[in-house]
């Protein structure tokens, strides 16, 4: 395994890690690789997620399995920042573009579909 080289560092950080499954039909999957693909995301999206404050965003995956981190200054307000980005260009269409991967309400928001995940160890 090598690894993921990570270029934030320095000064406080809040991180989120959120889980969310998506549908295991291999195709499906596939497609939704495909679309958080450098070559096929959407650039307003992307746009999107940093207007709100967002540094970094990482998606894990294995299987159906999904894994999402997100790096964001001491400061940020996760909710006000969600409520922002819901209302920003293209993000209304994305989500309900992506939720049949994921199984939910076209009409869901993208804080209402992943799951905060608890944090139960830290190496310091």
């Amino acid at each position: 395994m090598e690894g993921y080289i990570q270029t934030l560092s320095g000064g406080k950080l809040k991180r989120y890690v959120q889980y969310l499954e998506i549908s295991d039909e291999p195709e499906l999957v596939a497609q939704y690789r495909k679309w958080h693909s450098e070559e096929y995301n959407w650039k307003e999206v992307r746009e999107g997620i940093r207007a709100v404050g967002i540094l970094e965003m990482e998606l894990y995956i294995l299987g159906s399995k999904l894994v999402m981190i997100v790096d964001a200054p001491a400061d940020f307000q996760w909710d006000e920042a969600m409520n922002k980005l819901a209302t920003l260009p293209r993000q209304a269409e994305w989500e309900a573009f992506v939720a049949k991967f994921q199984g939910c309400s076209p009409e869901a928001r993208s804080d209402e579909k992943w799951q905060p995940m608890e944090r139960m160890f830290r190496l310091y």
